[in-house]
């Protein structure tokens, strides 16, 4: 849930989008690699399928988090991150492909949390961006495809192997983009305006990959999604206090 705040915070401040996401999974990528290596060097080995899965993950919600964070330039946090909540639906809809139905009850709250979503949107002041819209429904979409894939490989992989080489294969889609693209011309000349958000962001990205991989492991990737949901009143809360978004009384 911080991960949309700290996000919004460094674009505020000038950092191009492309920027903030290359930059931060970069960071939490060699921050892990250090981590293992030094106190958990075992969780460095992975098979070669293994690191294949990881690696399409990676790919996948690497293109996604460049979606995620353009939008951000585009609509608020708290905005954003309601439309990015419906990734449970395409979670349920990739697990359908894969065919693993949805249950019961994950219907009963996708019927639920979908329309409660809708509905604090369609109630805005009118003026949210629609191709920002688009873009955070098309990270959604990615983001939901790559937690099936590493569901997979999570059955026999640790969850600290799975997250390490699931950043290192988005680092290797995110950093090429940036550094190709431009942007590192856009980027504010002194690092200390825009380096808390972006340390904050690093920190962020680092815990959260490696409890959400556990969180998959442990639970599959309907469940993890599903529970993820609680990330939004998170974002909405600090986007109003850190940020100064405001939403509506219907909202």
């Amino acid at each position: 849930g911080l991960a949309p705040v700290f996000g919004k915070q460094a674009i505020l401040l000038g950092v191009p989008p492309l920027g903030v996401v290359a930059i931060r999974t970069l960071l939490a990528t060699l921050l892990l690699f250090l981590v293992m290596l030094i106190f958990q060097r075992q969780y460095l080995f992975i098979y070669p399928a293994g690191l294949l899965g990881c690696l399409l993950a990676g790919w996948i919600n690497g293109f996604g988090s460049l979606f995620y964070y353009s939008s951000l330039e585009l609509i608020d946090a708290s905005i954003g991150q309601l439309f990015y909540s419906l990734y449970p639906l395409f979670v349920a809809f990739w697990l359908f492909m894969d065919s693993q139905p949805p249950s019961r009850i994950t219907l009963l709250r996708l019927a639920i949390a979908i329309p409660a979503v809708v509905l604090l949107v369609q109630t805005g002041s009118g003026e949210v961006s629609w191709i920002g819209i688009g873009m955070m429904l098309v990270a959604a979409a990615l983001y939901a495809l790559h937690l099936p894939i590493n569901q997979r490989v999570l059955f026999d992989i640790p969850a600290p192997t799975v997250t390490l080489y699931t950043l290192a294969a988005m680092s290797a889609v995110v950093v090429p983009v940036f550094l190709f693209s431009g942007a590192v011309r856009q980027m504010p000349p002194e690092i200390a305006d825009y380096g808390l958000p972006l340390l904050g962001l690093t920190l962020v990205t680092f815990f959260s990959r490696i409890l959400l991989f556990a969180g998959v492991k442990n639970l599959g990737g309907m469940q993890t999604a599903l529970l993820g949901l609680s990330e939004l009143l998170i974002t909405i809360v600090l986007a109003q206090w850190w940020l100064g978004e405001q939403m509506t009384a219907h909202q």
